[in-house]
C-alpha cells in the first residue's frame, strides 16, 4: 500500500507574503484608501486640505453612528438579542427633536443664550423619548420571549422595525422634509491651514463626546453599571448576587436608546431633513459598525462608526454616492476576512 503523500511545502516567497498579510493586513485595508487619495491630492493639488476636509466631515458623521452603534451593541452584549427596531428609535428621536423646535418657538434667528438653552432642552427632550420608547419595546416585545428560542425576538424586532417606520410615516408622510437650520449646519467655525471647521462639525463632536465619556464612565463606576456588566457575564449568577437582571436589562435598553435619541438631534440638525426611513439606514449602518469594532464592545462600536463615517465621506466625495454603500460593505468583509471577531475584539457571554 503507497504511503500517504505529504503536502507540498509552500514556497518561502509565498510563506513570507501570507505572514506579512497576517500581520499587517489589516492596517493595509483601513489606511488603503486616505493614502491613496492623499498621494493623489499631492500630485494634483499639492497639499493634503482635501483629504483633511474629507476626514473631518467623515469624523461629524461617523459620530452620528457610534452613538447608534452602542445602542446596538449593549444589547447584544447583555441579551445577545439584535434589535433591528434601533433604528427606528433614532428615527423617532429626531422627529420628536425636529417637533419640538416648533413647540417652544426656536428659529434660525433666535439669540445665542436662547438657542443653547432651546436645543439642551431638545436634547433632553430627545434623549428621554427615544429611551422611554426603547424601555416599552423590551418590556412589552422582549421580556415575554427571554427564554424562548433566538428566532422568536429576533423576528419580533423586524416587527416593531416595521411598527415604528408606519409610525413616522404617519406622523410626517412619505417626503422627506426640511427643518430649521438651526445652527447654520454648513456655516464655517473657524479655518486650520485649510481645513474648515463647520458649525455641524463642532456640534456632532461636542455632543457626542461627552456622551460617550458620561456612558462610559456610568458603566465603569456606578453601581447600576457593575450590574450591567454582571448580567452581561452571568445571567444566572447575577441573579443568585441579588441583583433585579430585568431591570438591569431595562435600564440598558434605556441608556441604549437615549444615545439614539442624541444621535437624532444631531442628525436633524446636521442633515436638517428628516424622514420616516432615515431610522433603516442607521439602523443598518450602525449594525455594520458595532460588527466591524467587534459586538459587544462599546469602544469597538465607537470605532466602527467613526470608521464608517470616514470611509461614507471620501466615497461620496472621490468616487460617488451610487458606490458608497458597496464599498462600506466590502471593507467590512475585508476586515471580518484579517479580524472574524471585529477590531477590537467580541464581548459576548461566556458558555458556562
Amino acid at each position: 500500500m503507497a504511503a500517504a503523500s505529504l503536502p507540498a511545502a509552500q514556497p518561502a516567497p509565498l510563506r513570507a507574503v501570507r505572514r506579512f498579510l497576517s500581520s499587517y493586513g489589516l492596517i493595509l485595508v483601513l489606511l488603503a484608501m486616505p493614502v491613496a487619495f492623499g498621494i493623489q491630492d499631492l500630485r494634483t493639488e499639492g497639499d493634503l486640505s482635501r483629504l483633511a476636509n474629507n476626514l473631518l466631515d467623515g469624523l461629524s458623521n461617523g459620530s452620528v453612528w457610534a452613538l447608534v452603534a452602542i445602542g446596538y451593541t449593549l444589547v447584544y452584549g447583555i441579551v445577545e438579542l439584535i434589535n433591528f427596531a434601533h433604528g427606528e428609535v433614532f428615527m423617532i428621536g429626531s422627529f420628536v427633536a425636529a417637533g419640538f423646535f416648533g413647540t417652544i418657538g426656536l428659529t434660525a434667528a433666535t439669540g445665542g443664550a436662547g438657542l443653547v438653552l432651546g436645543l439642551l432642552l431638545t436634547l433632553v427632550l430627545a434623549m428621554l423619548a427615544s429611551g422611554v420608547l426603547n424601555t416599552m419595546i423590551e418590556r412589552v416585545a422582549y421580556r415575554p420571549l427571554r427564554n424562548a428560542p433566538k428566532l422568536a425576538p429576533l423576528i419580533t424586532a423586524v416587527g416593531f422595525s416595521f411598527i415604528l417606520q408606519n409610525v413616522g410615516l404617519l406622523w410626517r408622510g412619505g417626503s422627506q422634509q426640511s427643518i430649521i437650520d438651526l445652527v447654520k449646519s454648513q456655516k464655517e467655525l473657524f479655518n486650520v491651514f485649510g481645513v474648515s471647521v463647520t458649525n455641524g462639525d463642532a456640534l456632532a463632536v461636542c455632543v457626542t463626546i461627552p456622551l460617550v465619556l458620561l456612558m462610559t464612565a456610568f458603566i465603569a463606576k456606578s453601581r447600576l453599571g457593575k450590574a450591567m456588566r454582571a448580567t452581561a457575564q452571568d445571567p444566572d449568577a447575577a441573579r443568585l448576587m441579588g441583583i433585579n437582571v430585568d431591570t438591569t436589562i431595562s435600564a440598558t435598553f434605556m441608556i441604549g436608546g437615549m444615545l439614539a435619541g442624541a444621535a437624532g438631534l444631531i442628525y436633524a440638525l446636521y442633515q436638517t431633513t428628516v424622514w420616516y426611513f432615515q431610522g433603516f439606514t442607521a439602523g443598518l449602518i450602525a449594525f455594520t459598525a458595532a460588527v466591524m469594532g467587534g459586538i459587544g464592545n462599546i469602544r469597538g462600536a465607537v470605532l466602527g462608526g467613526l470608521i464608517i463615517g470616514f470611509i461614507q465621506q471620501l466615497s461620496d466625495n472621490r468616487i460617488g454616492t451610487q458606490w458608497t454603500p458597496a464599498i462600506v460593505f466590502a471593507y467590512l468583509v475585508m476586515i471580518m476576512v484579517f479580524k472574524p471577531s471585529g477590531l477590537l475584539g467580541e464581548e459576548t457571554r461566556e458558555a458556562g
